[in-house]
């Protein structure tokens, strides 16, 4: 069971859930504490959002999953929940060459990455995602609450877990986070 909701662009919560990526980048929403983010969870759904959601946001070679999210868009003032993360590691990114090294792992664009990691003061927060899918999506209504420039949420109730699969075998999921100790680990944090 699970209560807490993280915001994240659909097309990105449909990368992660097929697996073609495996980490956040964050820097924190408008209606946050000083615009500040941190990992109040650990473990939280992925909520699907529009809001700002753009093609030029992402790599051109992502644009047919950008299509894809866009047609199978649920019903208006309703969100599908289907996903789930379990963060397995939050680095800190400090540099801006650091930042943009990552496009392997990721499908936003180049540009998009710049302007967050300079959004305010320099640097991006990265979570390493080990997500997982349910069988059937949650389908609940979009209640006014999760509304605004936020990244967590919490929900009305807690939704069930049950039957969930990670997306991920664990032998890619490792090689994932192999890739991000080596570019990353002088920037880690606990």
């Amino acid at each position: 069971m699970l209560q807490h909701a993280f915001k994240e662009w659909a097309v990105i919560c449909e990368a992660l859930a097929r697996g073609t990526q495996a980490l956040i980048l964050r820097k924190g929403g408008i209606a946050e504490v000083a615009g500040e983010f941190a990992v109040e969870h650990t473990r939280f759904w992925l909520y699907p959002t529009f809001s700002h959601q753009q093609k030029d946001g992402i790599q051109e070679d992502a644009r047919p999953l950008l299509e894809h999210v866009e047609a199978n868009r649920p019903l208006a003032g309703t969100v599908q929940l289907q996903t789930w993360v379990e963060v397995d590691g939050v680095y800190s990114i400090r540099d801006e060459l650091t930042s943009l090294l990552l496009s392997h792992l990721h499908i936003w664009s180049e540009a998009t990455v710049a302007q967050r990691f300079n959004y305010r003061t320099p640097g991006l927060f990265l979570l390493v995602a080990r997500v997982y899918r349910i069988t059937q999506p949650h389908v609940i209504d979009e209640s006014p609450a999760y509304a605004g420039c936020k990244s967590w949420l919490e929900l009305d109730h807690p939704l069930s877990t049950d039957g969930s699969t990670p997306v991920l075998a664990d032998a890619d999921f490792d090689i994932v986070k192999r890739q991000l100790s080596l570019l990353l680990a002088p920037t880690a944090y606990a």
